[in-house]
């Protein structure tokens, strides 16, 4: 059997690009129909770090009741760069008149289904899409969770269902088709259970190479220290992993604690070569990758969502092609910029396996330039918070 329905948009991918992308439609009275492979349990469970910008937390406060950034998520008004042994502290509201906001993105998944579901909308889980069409009438083939077909029927699609997206190869011919970019290294993460080491994330570059000291929450800290891509993250002990965070991050004693999760991310940048064609457009990770460094991730996808909202208004409310014709070039500006920030942020306080004497001196040499200059100080606080977003 096979169930057809309809809708305005469908929406395939139910993270944070989907969700706030059928939030935003639906205050402008455009319906959706937003589907999932995962079950709920699944996508809310699912622990990923969250540093949001000013721009991506404003946003979520137009969920009313149902955002809890402000009051779980714990607001930062600086990181600390360290390196040669000393801490160096970017003031963000002193220099730029803004902050983030420390807030794992599971968190805000939660508070988005919440809201989403109390405005009545129509959130498929367990559906698995198999490909999308753009004929006369733009459509999704899918299988629900009971293997039933079903297929949606739309004016337009959108593909946020990540970087494995089935929706992808609709818009660039291929599902690989972008460009690439893979580092010579990883981050080995743990979770542990244990207060925070530090008020504020430190990132530290050390001769015995990268950590990055975060949090996830009062009783809960996420770190990472350099790793080799290959590196199998089950081959250390415990005594092992705290040994190199610490000797990574001199000047501070590391607070320990049990560790109950840990993994090896590896470090890639990609831009797909299209990001729309005709009825069909792509958002958020299927469209991009950063490097986790410059915390660009679900902030760029958020960008995405509020370029897209606004051209499909045009399109669906006033028949204006306009803003949906210039919604790659729009997007891609701003994309561009958080691969060179994300990049930059990930060389300079990185070392590659070839890198050589000069090369260490030249990495300081950078890092001081940062820190001892109110304009490096500014552009790095200005990236980090995030640029202004268009009005949504």
């Amino acid at each position: 059997m096979t169930t057809t329905v309809r809708t305005r948009v469908a929406i395939v991918g139910a993270g944070p690009a989907g969700l706030l992308l059928s939030h935003l439609l639906a205050q402008s009275g455009i319906d959706s129909i937003v589907v999932d492979q995962r079950t709920r349990e699944q996508i809310e469970s699912t622990i990923r770090a969250g540093i949001l910008e000013q721009g991506t937390v404003e946003l979520l406060d137009t969920l009313g009741d149902f955002s809890r950034a402000r009051t779980v998520g714990t607001r930062h008004n600086g990181i600390e760069l360290r390196f040669a042994g000393h801490g160096h502290r970017i003031d963000f509201p002193g220099l730029v008149g803004r902050s983030v906001w420390l807030y794992p993105q599971h968190e805000a998944l939660k508070d988005l289904i919440a809201a989403r579901l109390a405005g009545g909308q129509d959130l498929r889980f367990g559906v698995t899409v198999e490909r999308v069409e753009d004929n006369d009438i733009p459509r999704v083939i899918a299988k629900e969770a009971d293997g039933q077909e079903l297929i949606i029927e739309a004016d337009f699609i959108v593909g946020a269902d990540g970087s494995r997206s089935v929706v992808r190869p609709a818009v660039t011919g291929t599902s690989q088709g972008g460009y690439f970019r893979e580092y010579p290294f990883a981050w080995f993460g743990i979770l542990t259970e244990a207060p925070a080491s530090a008020e504020e994330l430190i990132y530290s570059n050390s001769p015995d190479g990268f950590a990055l000291i975060s949090q996830r929450s009062p009783t809960v800290q996420r770190m990472y220290f350099q790793c080799d891509p290959d590196a199998d993250p089950n081959a250390l002990s415990e005594e092992e992993i705290w040994g190199m965070l610490q000797a990574r991050v001199p000047g501070t004693t590391l607070t320990e604690g049990p560790i109950f999760q840990r993994d090896v991310l590896r470090f890639r940048s990609f831009v797909a070569h299209e990001l729309r064609k005709g009825r069909i457009a792509i958002v958020g990770d299927a469209a991009h990758t950063v490097p986790p460094t410059g915390a660009k991730g679900m902030n760029l996808a958020v960008a995405d969502v509020v370029l897209l909202n606004r051209a499909l208004q045009a399109l669906l409310l006033e028949n204006d092609e306009r803003l949906i014709d210039g919604f790659a070039d729009a997007a891609l500006h701003r994309i561009w910029k958080a691969q060179h920030f994300s990049w930059w942020m990930t060389s300079m306080l990185h070392s590659t396996p070839e890198a050589t004497e000069f090369d260490h001196r030249r990495q300081l040499g950078e890092l001081r330039s940062v820190v001892e200059s109110e304009a490096g100080s500014t552009f790095l606080a200005e990236a980090y918070t995030g640029w202004p977003l268009p009005a949504a």
